[in-house]
């Protein structure tokens, strides 16, 4: 296998690097309850996914 010749610099790897980034989920409101849900997730809060119950929550009555 090849060795590099010469060390690159850190400006050449910082440039590499530039795409390598975090991003923010993208937040939508549910349409029962009105908290905020991640998109194609089911409301923590109600349970339900698209309008339609997806998962039987708990209620502490």
């Amino acid at each position: 296998m090849p060795n590099p010749k010469r060390k690159h610099s850190k400006t050449r790897r910082d440039k590499r690097r530039t795409h390598y980034k975090a991003t923010v989920p993208t937040v939508s409101v549910c349409s029962n309850c009105g908290s905020s849900v991640q998109y194609h997730r089911v409301c923590p809060e109600c349970g339900y996914y698209r309008g339609k119950l997806a998962i039987e929550k708990k209620t502490t009555a």
